[in-house]
């Protein structure tokens, strides 16, 4: 099976694609400085098979390659941090020194 990642612009999101068949997707928003990974989807026949890693992989590493902090709201994707730690230094830290 050959997975194809890319990132459909347009709908905001990169898509990882089996053929001509969307497999699965994840969702993003991007500002100056920040991307943010609200939600992923993995279509349940292909649920098992690397496509939630492979997409997690792209998107982190077109955060890297922008120089974008990443806000990983997605639980798959903050999960996936959490297991690769050569990506946790892309994490989002909220550095306001406000108090009450």
């Amino acid at each position: 099976m050959t997975v194809t990642i890319r990132d459909a612009e347009g709908a905001h999101r990169f898509e990882a694609r089996v053929g001509d068949a969307l497999a699965g997707f994840a969702e993003y928003l991007r500002s100056e400085g920040l991307v943010v990974y609200p939600h992923t989807v993995v279509e349940p026949a292909y649920e098992g098979q690397g496509i939630g890693g492979a997409l997690a992989r792209a998107a982190l590493d077109d955060a890297r390659e922008r120089g974008l902090a990443v806000l990983a709201t997605c639980p798959f994707i903050k999960a996936w941090m959490l297991r690769h730690p050569e990506y946790t230094d892309l994490a989002y830290e909220n550095r306001s020194r406000v108090s009450d």
